[in-house]
């Protein structure tokens, strides 16, 4: 599976995207990640598709800035991001099974494979996020 190779220095939300901002970091975490919120802390951590745990699995935003455990961390739910790495507009991306954190486009999902999308590609650099975890394992 190639997931999205992202530059953290380049990702960047669009200005009517949904950020907020003073979560905290509960790992190390570096812009572009795809992350789910761990409810027993409240902190963000790096989504996984290929986890066993459903809560893991449940990605809900996108790291704007990189972090350690307890740092601030400001992050996108929803809307148009430059991502910092190269993709192909009209593409569906999703939650890599590959790499926690990682996103990839959906056609390099396979067999036993949760089926979390991130967004589609606009352009050859911006996403346009609306998670949605479909239930779906291949």
């Amino acid at each position: 599976m190639t997931d999205v190779s992202i530059t953290p220095a380049n990702v960047l939300a669009s200005g009517d995207a949904r950020v907020s901002h003073g979560h905290k970091a509960g790992g190390t975490i570096t812009a572009g990640m795809a992350l789910y919120k761990e409810a027993s802390t409240g902190k963000y951590k790096a989504a996984d598709a290929d986890s066993g745990t459903e809560e893991v699995k449940n990605a809900s935003a996108i790291a704007l800035n990189g972090a350690s455990d307890g740092q601030p961390l400001s992050i996108l739910t929803k809307g148009k991001i430059t991502i910092g790495g190269t993709v192909v507009a009209g593409t569906v991306y999703a939650l890599s099974a590959a790499n926690p954190g990682g996103i990839a486009p959906l056609s390099d999902i396979t067999t036993d494979d949760d089926v979390i999308i991130v967004g589609v590609a606009t352009t050859a650099a911006i996403i346009d996020v609306d998670f949605n975890n479909t239930g779906v394992t291949l």
